[in-house]
């Protein structure tokens, strides 16, 4: 490490101020803070002093992601051999390919197997995003003359996380570069950012090519008769009137799902939002370490829980034209779909969340409702969390700034002479 130390202060000089690669030292800069603590200390008494900065917090955010990361490789190769095995269409010749390199078979039983295939599937996602999204940070922090910030770290796991295992790796790069520009970078990067930039990426791809994201073309690769996770949400919805809730999804996918699969992630989906256990885990740890709100995450709960039990009554009490979709039970909505790894990792976004610690309450009630209503009331679009979440990124300044005004209005007729 010595040795890496004195390469580094030795090629400092030619990325300061004057220096031949001078325009490049964000790349340098970020090299060496992330090998390395930062030697810059603030001195003085009007100074905080606190170990919990900027990059230390993606850290524990990415380190909170091990679970989801861990079920998007075991279950992207559990469902890819599950299906093969079953006599399902072969997998693409690119991940057919590699596969066969690695001198395994196709065995759904065996975690190795499973664990390589899944990886098959997600790291060439992950590489993409990190290399035009990381091009694209440093391409800003060049131009602005300004460091590279870390918040890409967490954009760039959030977004192969919340894609389908098959989606092509150009989709990719365009969505996330769209995501990183619009998102983010148009608004002046890291913090000053009212959206969620992976979820605006993933918004991009949803609406301009859907049938890749959500479709049944989603899991083409390895079961031309399967379907993402997203989709099962779009099987009850299309279920007919008198249909059971186990029967409509005893349609998704071969084995069908029962609420424990669909809470431990056993099933077909995004590749890293299937596991409700593997969120939890998460949600603990961002909790443990102060980084993420339970507040947003309890609130998104009580909001989706209460208006699912709200519609449960409207649906057994009125003729309606789905009563299963509107009647679902909320330990349902609580597991199918995206919910949880949008409560935990995505509406808890310290900079596109609401601020204030009321604001909170409301913004994660808000969340919780509109996915509700959205799944079950606009069934054009059933998954539901993602536009919930955007929609309270875009209300979050208002909530804040509300929740202000009431507070200085007490203060003043509190304090009025």
């Amino acid at each position: 490490m010595k040795l890496l130390r004195g390469m580094l202060d030795k090629v400092e000089p030619m990325f300061l101020e004057g220096g031949k690669l001078e325009r490049l030292y964000p790349l340098y800069e970020a090299a060496d803070t992330f090998l390395y603590t930062p030697p810059d200390r603030a001195k003085g008494l009007t100074h905080v002093r606190d170990g919990l900065d900027l990059k230390r917090t993606m850290i524990f955010v990415v380190l909170s992601l091990i679970p989801c990361i861990y079920m998007a490789l075991w279950n992207t190769g559990y469902q890819a051999n599950l299906q093969i095995a079953k006599g399902a269409a072969p997998m693409a010749d690119f991940h057919e390919s590699l596969f066969v390199m690695t001198g395994l078979e196709h065995n759904p039983s065996s975690w190795i197997s499973n664990m390589v295939l899944g990886a098959i599937f997600f790291l060439p996602v992950y590489i993409v995003t990190m290399t035009v999204g990381g091009t694209i940070e440093l391409i800003f922090s060049i131009v602005r003359k300004h460091e590279i910030n870390e918040g890409f770290l967490v954009s760039g796991m959030l977004f192969p996380l919340i894609l389908p295992p098959t989606i092509p790796l150009w989709q990719v790069a365009v969505g996330i570069g769209f995501g990183v520009l619009v998102g983010k970078e148009v608004f002046g990067g890291t913090g000053k950012n009212f959206l969620n930039p992976a979820l605006t990426a993933r918004a991009f791809l949803y609406f301009s090519y859907a049938t890749d994201m959500t479709g049944d073309k989603a899991w083409t690769a390895v079961s031309p008769d399967g379907f993402s996770g997203a989709t099962t949400l779009g099987v009850v919805a299309s279920s007919p009137a008198g249909t059971t809730m186990q029967d409509a999804l005893s349609h998704v996918d071969v084995h069908g799902i029962n609420w424990l699969g669909a809470f431990m992630g056993w099933i077909q989906g995004s590749m890293g939002e299937t596991s409700v256990l593997a969120c939890l885990l998460g949600a603990a740890f961002l909790i443990a370490t102060g980084i993420g709100s339970w507040r947003i995450m309890l609130s998104c709960v009580i909001g989706a829980v209460g208006t699912s039990l709200l519609l449960m009554g409207v649906a057994n009490g009125f003729d309606v034209s789905n009563p299963l979709l509107l009647g679902m039970a909320p330990w349902w909505h609580l597991v199918i779909g995206g919910f949880a790894f949008g409560t935990v990792f995505m509406a808890t976004d310290p900079v596109s969340a609401a601020m204030t610690t009321t604001g909170k309450w409301f913004y994660g009630i808000l969340i919780g409702v509109m996915t509700i209503l959205i799944r079950s009331v606009g069934t054009a679009f059933p998954e539901g969390i993602m536009l919930a979440i955007l929609f309270g990124n875009v209300m979050a300044p208002l909530i804040d700034y509300f929740v202000l005004q009431a507070n200085i209005n007490r203060r003043k007729a509190r304090y009025a002479t």
